[in-house]
């Protein structure tokens, strides 16, 4: 062998992480976990803002909601702007503005100020999320640690989730509601001290100019969209809701034709030629469809139908994240093995499918079956999004490696509201037609509604009421969780036949590395 191809040789050999990067994807977890934690942190944080600051219905419901319509539709752009500017700086300057942004919030005297913060909040996610991410795919060139580190990542963003609420729940008990944004300056104080010395820079070494049209374009294509989703899944098919859905898929046409056409696009369409990365993003929105579509349904049967408190109703939520830590463990180890990731996806699916299969068992007293089957549905969602992650990474040359990460992202978010809308409305439509006419008209709308109304009956008619309203859901969620199940066995045998012969852990030849500064 000469010298040359012994050099090329070793070239081509993965650099193996040491323990300097093992640590810095540990720093990396600390905003990734607190991003996710204030999708659902506000949840019991609420009642006690509403009483503070007396917010009108319209300024809670932005409270609420604005942090996650800003997430989604900044991702695309911060993705794109990481891989020009240094997924690094990009990352400190979300934490920089994440920080500020929970001070901020903490002590806002008023419900505009609050609601600005949590824009701002949004902005830094939106940043920080597809940041460690890319970080992740710069850091770990290994195939088999990259597995192993996007399996973490995986997992902890859905702890996060489950987490945000249940933090919130034990700090507005014991401090004042602030202290909900008051636990992110720790962290990330803590990531701006250590990334510079831990976590490599790296950037795209030939990024071309930044597309500023395909910046409001992504923004119009995704906010209407979400938004239309989340309130059909709330209120139905509203005609401002459809109008909303619809203009935001014309402005989604608009997005891709641009990116198609423009010379240098904020998403290069030369990712989807990526083996591998198109299905890994779609069936990535699928598995988001059911965990959020999932979602909408326990959470209101472990508080409306059996009567749980909100706090109670978190904490026996935590219960199925338990199995969670086993789970992308397990795949990545058969991965590992040779068992082809086409099948362990389609496990995986199958597992969650399985999940759903429990639901359409369950009665008006069936707590225990409620919690194994959404810990199905957890472990084989996790599944699916570690391998499914690790293969679109992988598919990608590492200098797009925020791009592809912002996809994974707004597709999650995409699938996220998709599934409350489509499971949610199929549940509501099952609930009205289930539901007694004799009852209120207040009862016809939604489960809550109906134990509204029961609160100002006699006790026999309240009694009457709540046991219909409460069969009513059930049954509901019998349908929508045999839709999921259908849903999830789709997706199964997709995954089989699309990603058969994908390659399950190399990555396309990297002409050009992307630039990596220490």
């Amino acid at each position: 062998m000469t010298n040359s191809t012994h050099e090329q040789a070793n070239s081509a050999v993965p650099e193996r992480a040491g323990r300097k990067e093992w640590t810095a994807l540990a720093v990396l977890m600390l905003p990734l976990l607190l991003v996710s934690m204030d999708v659902s942190v506000l949840y019991f944080a609420v009642p006690a803002i509403s009483a503070d600051l007396e917010p009108s219905g319209t300024q809670q419901l932005w409270i609420f909601d604005i942090y996650a319509f800003v997430l989604a539709g900044l991702l695309m752009t911060m993705g794109s702007l990481g891989d020009r500017i240094g997924r690094r700086k990009l990352l400190m300057i979300g934490a920089l503005a994440f920080g500020a942004a929970s001070l901020t919030a903490a002590y806002a005297n008023s419900a505009e100020l609050l609601i600005a913060a949590r824009a701002v909040l949004g902005i830094g996610g939106a940043t920080l999320m597809p940041s460690t991410m890319a970080l992740v795919r710069t850091m770990f060139r290994d195939a088999g640690q990259r597995a192993k580190a996007i399996g973490i990542w995986s997992g902890v963003m859905v702890a996060g989730i489950a987490l945000g609420s249940v933090m919130s729940g034990v700090l507005v008990e014991h401090f004042w509601w602030g202290s909900v944004f008051l636990v992110n300056l720790p962290a990330m104080v803590l990531l701006l001290v250590l990334a510079p010395v831990l976590i490599p820079e790296s950037k795209d070494p030939k990024p071309g100019r930044f597309d500023l049209l395909s910046v409001p374009l992504s923004m119009a294509a995704v906010l209407p969209v979400v938004y239309g989703l989340k309130e059909i899944a709330a209120e139905g098919l509203e005609p401002a809701y459809v109008a909303s859905l619809t203009v935001g898929l014309v402005f989604a046409a608009l997005f891709v034709h641009r990116q198609r056409t423009t010379a240098s696009p904020l998403i290069s369409p030369a990712l989807f030629r990526g083996r591998g990365f198109a299905p890994a993003v779609l069936l990535n929105l699928i598995c988001s469809l059911a965990m959020m579509g999932s979602a909408y349904f326990t959470t209101q049967y472990l508080q409306s139908v059996l009567g749980k408190s909100a706090m109670e109703a978190a904490l026996w939520a935590l219960l199925p994240s338990v199995l969670i830590g086993f789970a992308a463990p397990v795949a990545t180890a058969l991965v590992q093995r040779g068992m082809n990731r086409a099948y362990v996806v389609s496990s995986g699916f199958a597992v969650s499918a399985c999940g759903y299969g429990l639901l359409t068992l369950i009665g008006t007293d069936s707590m225990w079956t409620v919690l194994a089957g959404a810990g199905l549905l957890a472990c084989g969602a996790v599944v699916v999004g570690s391998q499914l992650t690790d293969l679109a990474l992988g598919s990608t040359p590492t200098e797009k490696a925020g791009s592809a990460s912002s996809l994974l992202e707004t597709g999650q978010e995409f699938g996220g509201a998709l599934g409350m809308a489509l499971l949610g409305s199929i549940g509501n439509a099952v609930y009205r037609n289930e539901i007694p006419d004799s009852a209120p008209a207040e009862a016809h709308e939604t489960l809550g509604g109906a134990l509204a109304v029961a609160g100002h009956l006699p006790d026999k008619a309240a009694s009457a009421l709540t046991d219909a309203a409460r069969e009513a859901f059930t049954s509901g969620m019998h349908v929508a969780a045999l839709t999921g199940a259908a849903v999830l066995l789709l997706a199964a045998a997709l995954a089989a036949v699309t990603l058969r012969r994908v390659t399950p852990t190399k990555a396309p030849a990297e002409p050009e590395p992307a630039k990596v500064l220490a």
